[in-house]
Order: structure tokens, then sequence, then C-alpha cells
């Protein structure tokens, strides 16, 4: 059997997830990985382009790639009341209503435009200028005043004050009260549909395996993933993957399903994708 190629990003959280399948801690059969890291926007990109048998993209990447890749049901970083943040030099408005007034028309780095951090800042309020920017140079481009504001994913999220940042709006938070309590759908994990069904079963539940494994030997998967930590000591690394190796990275289960489902319909509704799409989950067996 050929190699299959699994992407994603140096990340601790996405290290954490693929530790084990990494490391030979799993049994593949004769079912060989070749793990290939990117930044998620290159991932986008190259799944755009058909390159890649197992990858993880942004949702919003998904909403044009269905027709090539489905969703597998596990390795998704949900964000519930938490996800991707907005900064900016100075403290913002109090209310929602008054940042979104504020940042109309505003610069805007972010960290590239088919992820799911831009889309959710785009229903937000859809006025204002990108800059696409590496998503571990917003902070600084923030700082150095080249843009007015930052969309800040992985764990800028959690290091921006420590840089004299101020948060300004937090999306998963925003989405939380948009939906009636939906978590933002915020990555996942997709395979080719041209690899076939029994093949794609098969690779689903080796990358399910390797979620679990690490959730259950937690210490020696995060000793692994403190390497692509990127600054973050242990504690806050913990922290970091807490929020996005968890339940749902295991089974997107009926609320994940639905907040894809409706954040995919609403970015139709708003014209941010070409239509709407039908979202499929690979069925392995084990789907809640």
């Amino acid at each position: 059997m050929p190699s299959i190629r699994v992407a994603h990003s140096p990340d601790s959280d996405d290290a954490f997830m693929f530790w084990a399948l990494a490391t030979d801690k799993i049994d593949t059969g004769d079912r060989q990985y070749i793990h290939e890291l990117a930044d998620i926007e290159t991932l986008n990109r190259r799944a755009l382009r058909g390159e890649l048998e197992v990858t993880a993209v942004s949702i919003h990447a998904y909403g044009h790639l269905t027709k090539t890749y489905a969703l597998l049901p596990h390795g998704a970083s949900m964000g519930d009341r938490y996800g991707p943040r907005l900064v900016a030099r100075t403290p913002g408005p109090s209310g929602k209503a008054d940042v979104r007034q504020q940042i109309g028309g505003k610069r805007v780095a972010i960290p590239g435009e088919l992820t799911t951090a831009f889309l959710a800042l785009r229903l937000f309020q859809p006025d204002f200028e990108a800059v696409t920017v590496p998503f571990d140079k917003i902070e600084e481009v923030v700082e150095s005043g080249e843009v007015d504001a930052g969309l800040l994913i992985h764990e800028g999220q959690l290091t921006y004050a420590g840089r004299g940042l101020h948060l300004w709006l937090d999306l998963g938070e925003w989405w939380f009260g948009e939906t009636d309590g939906l978590p933002l759908p915020l990555g996942g994990n997709v395979v080719r549909r041209d690899l076939g069904e029994d093949l794609i079963r098969l690779l689903s539940r080796d990358l399910r395996s390797s979620i679990i494994y690490g959730l259950e030997h937690r210490d020696e998967a995060l000793e692994y993933a403190l390497q692509f930590a990127r600054g973050l000591d242990r504690s806050d690394a913990d922290a970091f993957v807490g929020m996005y190796v968890n339940e749902y990275t295991v089974d997107y289960g009926e609320r994940g399903r639905k907040a894809v489902r409706l954040l995919l319909d609403r970015a139709a509704n708003a014209g941010f994708l070409p239509e709407r799409v039908t979202v499929t989950f690979v069925d392995d067996g084990f789907t809640n």
C-alpha cells in the first residue's frame, strides 16, 4: 500500500493529536503515514489543489472543498465560548456593537483568507481592510502600528496580553451568543474522497485512535507537543491543548455537526462562499 500523507499545523494541539500516529504508538497494519507540517493557510491552499490524502483544514476552507474531501468525524478544533481574538494596541470599546462600529474600515491583520477566523470576523463585521500576515507575526505588526488590529489564532490567543495588547473581541464568545450556545468550529481533518470508502474508514479509525491514545497518555503527549508550543510554558501549553483537544476532537457530536453546518450556511447566505454546500462526515463505525 502506498504511504498516506497526513498534513497538519506545527502547533501544540495538532502535535498532541498526531503524537501517537507519528511515533508508532498505535497499530496501523500495513498503512504507513508520512507527516507533513505547514501553517493552516498553506494547508488550506494545498487542499484546494487536492494535493494531500489527509489534512487539517479550516472549516471555512472546507466550504470550498466538499466535492474533493469529506470531513473526518474527529480532529475538530472547536471554540466552546472562546476562539480567535481580535486585539489592538489600545483598550477597545465595551460593547460588541461599539466594536463592530470601531473596526469598520480599519486595517486588520488576518492569518489567511481561508481561515475560519477571517470568516467569523467578516460575519461579525464585513467592512474592514484585511491584511494577510503569517499567523505568528500578527502580534508583531499590531505592536508596530502597521495595522489597526490583529486577529489571533493558535498560541497568540494566550500570549497577547504579555505583549501589551488589548482584547477587543473574542469571536468564539460572540458566536456562542449568536447561535444559542453553539461552539465555533475552527478546523477539522479531511480525507480525499477518491481513496474509496474502505480505505477512508481505516484511515479514520487510525487517526481517531491517535487522538484517544494521546488523551489517555496526556503527560507523554504533552511532552511531545511542547516542542511546537512556541514559547508557552508547560502549564499554558497544557491549557491550550485542553482548549482544542477534547471531546469534540474525538467526535464532533450533534452540537459540533450542527455548528459546522450553520457556520457554512451563514457564510453562503452572506456571499462568502460561492454556493451552499452539503457537509459530509465520514462514518467510520464509531460516529456518535
